[in-house]
This record gives C-alpha cells, structure tokens and sequence, in this order.
C-alpha cells in the first residue's frame, strides 16, 4: 500500500501576517519562510481544465515533521482566489507526497476513478509536480497530490531547519 499520510496542511489567507501569528501560536512554528510573488504561468499551470496564469505570496513553517503552507492570492484567476471568494480565508489542502512521476499519474487516476476531479495542476519552478483533487460533494474541498524534485526537497530541509535557529 502507497503511504496517503499527509505532509502538508495550506490555509489560503488575505492577511498573511495574521494568518503566521495564528499558526504559531496554535501549532508552535517558530519561524516563516516567505516567498513573495510566487507565479504560476499558463505554460506549465492549469485551473479548472484552461491554462492558469496566477501570482501568490507563499509562507513556509513546521511544526514537527508537518509542513504549514500559508497562501495568499495576488493577482490572476486560481484555486486560491476560488475559495476565498467561496468561503473567505482559512483551511484550503492537505498534501501528500508521491514518491516519483509514476506514483504522481497513479495517484491522480485513482483519485479520478474514485470520484476526485482534477481541480488544478501543473509543474512549479523548482520541478515539483502537483495536482488538487477535489470530492467538494463528499466536504473535501482539496487534496494536494505532489511529487517533489530534488530542488524541492533541498528547500523544504531548509525550511525545516530553520525551525532549529
């Protein structure tokens, strides 16, 4: 059996200072790592089935072994700026990492073939692989389905490190 343990919780916020001071004091992070201005562009992004062209401020934490994602939208039609305007801020995905491209395609097929639509995909800079599924008539607005490269994952150790200084 594929391990489905999540490894990341997102919030989608309008008030990123705010949503960092909440996450800390509620789950103990003790450091943010921002990545201002994060864009993701309609050649290698997809929401609802059309090209995507979207602009985001990301913040990275941890608390234990749990990456904390915060998200706020700042430009372009996504995923983000579908929820906030659906549901105002708050807690948007849970992630789970697939080991390779060929877990990432299964994963994503089964997600359909059970009910799971694809939502929105496509490839960050950096190399990681990613698709929202969603179940929104079962109450699961989003599942994060990625595949991290080696970039990735050398910048979430670093992320987590940070947590030790």
């Amino acid at each position: 059996m594929v391990d489905q343990t999540p490894v990341q919780i997102a919030w989608v916020t309008r008030d990123m200072d705010a949503t960092e001071r909440a996450l800390s004091a509620l789950l103990g992070a003790r450091k943010w790592v921002r990545m201002p201005g994060v864009h993701f562009g309609p050649d290698a992004c997809r929401f609802r089935g059309r090209p995507a062209d979207f602009v985001a401020d990301v913040a990275l934490s941890y608390a234990g072994e749990t990456q904390l994602e915060i998200i706020k939208p700042v430009r372009g039609d996504s995923l983000y700026t579908e929820f906030l305007d659906r549901c105002g801020p708050g807690l948007h995905h849970v992630c789970r990492e697939v080991a390779d491209g060929d877990a990432f395609e299964a994963a994503v097929r089964a997600a359909e073939r059970d009910g799971a639509g694809v939502v929105a995909d496509g490839v960050m800079a950096g190399g990681m692989r990613f698709a929202y599924v969603s179940a929104e008539d079962a109450g699961v607005p989003y599942i994060e389905i990625a595949c991290l490269s080696d970039d990735i994952r050398t910048f979430f150790d670093y992320v987590k490190q940070e947590q030790q200084s």
